[in-house]
């Protein structure tokens, strides 16, 4: 399998599938593609993506295309990355889908920038989407139990690990948007996961 990727410290879309990937052990290539080369980068993509968009997956033959497409087929082929219990599987991938589909606000204002250290105010539109995403993560906590959104490590998580370092590098304040601390430690622990700090280190 051979994973192409945009440069780590700012490519979301890329991080969400890789620790998906990472997290199943199984070997993978992977193709490192600067972004924000306007001269280079898209010619560069369209030469593994016939979306010109990264990531893209190659195995088999084929090129599968955005991560939640990704990720749905390294759930196939490796079993474990959702929940075994159907309605926490249902519930993960809600929980997945809302993030690949919404934010947009948090999106904009506080992209990801690993490395970045900063305390931004949040607009009334970031404050609304990170009241959101606290609701969220509490209330699957609840019925999980933790650690992670639905107990064990799954690839909801994944789609929130963009998230988590958003929080760190912008400073959030997740008590003001109804955090109790719960949603605090799990986006730290998202952070803390083996496969995050891979993908730090060489961002």
């Amino acid at each position: 399998m051979e994973l192409v990727i945009g440069t780590k410290r700012w490519s979301t879309w890329s991080l969400r599938p890789w620790l998906a990937l990472k997290h199943t052990g199984a070997p993978f290539t992977e193709t490192l593609i600067a972004l924000r080369e306007v001269e280079t980068s898209t010619a560069e993509i369209r030469k593994h993506s016939p979306s010109g968009l990264v990531p893209a997956l190659k195995d088999a033959g084929v090129v599968i295309v955005d991560s939640l497409a990704i990720c749905e087929y390294l759930a196939e082929r490796f079993p474990g990355l959702w929940p075994a219990d159907p309605v926490d599987r249902a519930l993960a991938r809600a929980a997945a889908s809302e993030m690949h589909s919404g934010y947009g606000a948090l999106r904009r204002e506080c992209p990801m920038e690993l490395g970045l250290r900063t305390v931004q105010p949040m607009s009334p539109e970031v404050e609304k989407d990170v009241r959101r995403i606290v609701a969220l993560w509490l209330g699957l906590l609840d019925r999980s139990g933790g650690p992670f959104l639905l107990g064990g490590w799954s690839i909801a998580d994944a789609f929130f690990t963009p998230v988590a370092s958003r929080f760190e590098s912008y400073g959030l304040d997740l008590k003001i948007c109804g955090d109790d601390g719960r949603a605090q430690a799990y986006s730290e622990a998202l952070l803390q996961t083996p496969e995050y700090l891979a993908w730090l280190a060489d961002a």
